[in-house]
């Protein structure tokens, strides 16, 4: 006979109901941690959320040493650089990220481009906390603002293997 299934947990996240935090020049915009290991128990640990970038900005370009991450679009239009090669990101891309394989997101439109992220094992709702301004959802943005002095100690004990380490600001 079978043993039976234990139950999992299971949680319900609404809009507005997740942190959320406004990210520092390059990328401007806002993440909102959606679950992590704080809100969720799960066998593997991971973390989820959703990023909005401004018209002008970019996320950096980056490596996880320890940690793969699927990146899902659902508005604007982005450009992918992975290992150096441009690819396009429009509402439905997906993308896998192995251990090691650098990777930036450029906005390439008019508007700001949004996508999901979900990366295992879990630690960049730790970063994006750490770097980040809390944002409580339908405020207006704030003025651009600097990532903290100590941005690559708190990549290198988040999950980080290498970031660009080059400040570019909205427009330049």
């Amino acid at each position: 006979m079978d043993a039976p299934v234990t139950e999992g947990m299971a949680r319900i996240v609404q809009p507005g109901e997740a942190p959320g935090f406004w990210q520092p020049v390059p990328a401007n915009g806002y993440v909102e941690c959606l679950l992590d290991p704080s809100t969720v128990t799960s066998d593997t640990p991971f973390a989820m959320g959703r990023q909005t970038v401004d018209v002008g900005c970019h996320v950096r370009e980056h490596t996880h040493d320890r940690h793969e991450e699927i990146i899902h679009f659902i508005a604007g239009e982005a450009t992918v650089m992975l290992d150096g090669v441009a690819h396009p990101a429009v509402p439905g891309t997906t993308v896998f990220l192995g251990k090691g394989r650098r990777h930036a997101f450029i906005n390439a439109g008019d508007v700001p481009f949004t996508f999901v992220w979900f990366l295992m094992p879990s630690g960049l709702e730790r970063f994006f906390a750490a770097i980040g301004r809390p944002r409580e959802a339908g405020e207006p943005a704030p003025a651009p603002f600097p990532r903290p002095a100590d941005v690559a100690e708190i990549e290198r004990r988040t999950v980080f293997g290498w970031a660009d380490q080059t400040v570019q600001k909205p427009g330049a």
